[in-house]
């Protein structure tokens, strides 16, 4: 997997420009909800925990060592819960109302599968040792 490191960094700027992006919209109040915009709803503000694991990940992600793509791992799963959780919770029918998915939360989940893709196959040098 030669190119993995440049997928994972790829993939990194993808989910910073998803979570600015409108994710859901709600048709009945007219609400567009996102990563960094609530929308007057109760959702908050859930990019920036996609920013906090973007950071994270691509500071373990340049580390060439061991620990750092094992910790790495963690990030990466991290990220992919908080990613399934966004993408149920926040398109998910209220009151009668079904909000309508939007390009960003497609985004942001498909960021999120090259991140645990790119952190499952690093380009890691081992060394033999006889």
């Amino acid at each position: 997997m030669k190119y993995m490191k440049w997928v994972g960094i790829i993939a990194v700027g993808l989910l910073v420009y998803s979570c600015f992006l409108p994710w859901v919209a709600i048709t009945g109040p007219s609400i567009i909800a996102g990563g960094m915009n609530d929308g007057g709803t109760n959702f908050g503000k859930p990019g920036y925990f996609h920013l906090f694991f973007a950071l994270l990940f691509i500071t373990f992600h340049l580390i060439p060592r061991l620990w750092a793509k094992r910790a790495n791992l963690v990030v990466v799963a991290l990220n992919m819960a908080w990613a399934i959780r966004n993408f149920f919770i926040l398109a998910i029918c209220r009151g009668g109302d079904c909000p309508e998915r939007l390009l960003g939360l497609w985004l942001m989940l498909l960021a999120s599968v090259l991140m645990l893709l790119a952190a499952l196959f690093p380009d890691v040098k081992m060394n033999e040792k006889n």
